[in-house]
């Protein structure tokens, strides 16, 4: 957490605006930069919409990410 109490650079976190899992990447004005966990394309958020992950959420999310990798033709 930084000190105005937004996540930090590197946290997980899930935005409820798109539903969707990711890291923080940087904070752009009144937005956040969200990435993929697994890596990709990134987008904007809402920190009103941003939460942290708990520890069992986090891995789930890491867990689905792996699942996906694996199905993916090399």
């Amino acid at each position: 957490m930084r000190e105005d109490g937004g996540p930090a650079v590197g946290a997980a976190v899930h935005d409820s605006g798109s539903d969707r899992v990711g890291v923080v990447l940087g904070h752009q004005g009144a937005h956040l930069r969200l990435g993929p966990l697994g890596g990709g394309r990134a987008w904007e958020a809402d920190p009103a919409d941003v939460r942290p992950l708990s520890r069992a959420e986090l891995l789930s999310a890491q867990l689905s990410e792996v699942n996906a990798r694996s199905r993916s033709p090399l």
